[in-house]
């Protein structure tokens, strides 16, 4: 199974292939194949306040751009159980200060998981604690 963090699910629907490395896009390859590509549905929540808040242009409203990236992308989006709360809640701020890193990295942990990332505090929390695998998306 592979999560996406919210910034590679932008990519990968924008067609910004030069962000995406080759093994990140082989990746994405073979979990398309197995229908294993998960998103969470606080990258939903992320999507819309990056809009909002002018950190995210979409060439069509936020509401649109997600329905038509949820009928057309090879991805499903992943349950948001008591128990991902849980673990997302005892991450410590000060190890992960963005709440929605930490719901994606309890999300991959307990659905047993790859976050497919470039985001160097999530890849140095996956390195450091071996909590969760975690994939480069750059690389």
């Amino acid at each position: 199974m592979l999560l996406l963090d919210t910034h590679v699910w932008i990519w990968s629907l924008e067609g910004d292939a030069r962000r995406i490395g080759r093994r990140a896009r082989s990746l994405l390859t073979r979990a398309e194949s197995r229908d294993a590509i998960r998103i969470s549905p606080v990258t939903l929540f992320e999507v819309m306040a990056l809009h909002t808040t002018g950190r995210l242009q979409l060439t069509c409203s936020p509401d649109e751009w997600i329905r038509h990236a949820m009928e057309f992308a090879p991805v499903r989006i992943a349950e948001l159980s008591p128990a991902i709360a849980i673990a997302a809640g005892r991450i410590s701020r000060e190890v992960l200060a963005d709440p929605i890193d930490r719901f994606l990295v309890a999300t991959a942990h307990e659905m047993d998981a790859t976050l497919l990332t470039a985001d160097e505090r999530i890849l140095g929390y996956g390195a450091r604690t071996r909590m969760i695998r975690t994939e480069n998306a750059a690389g």
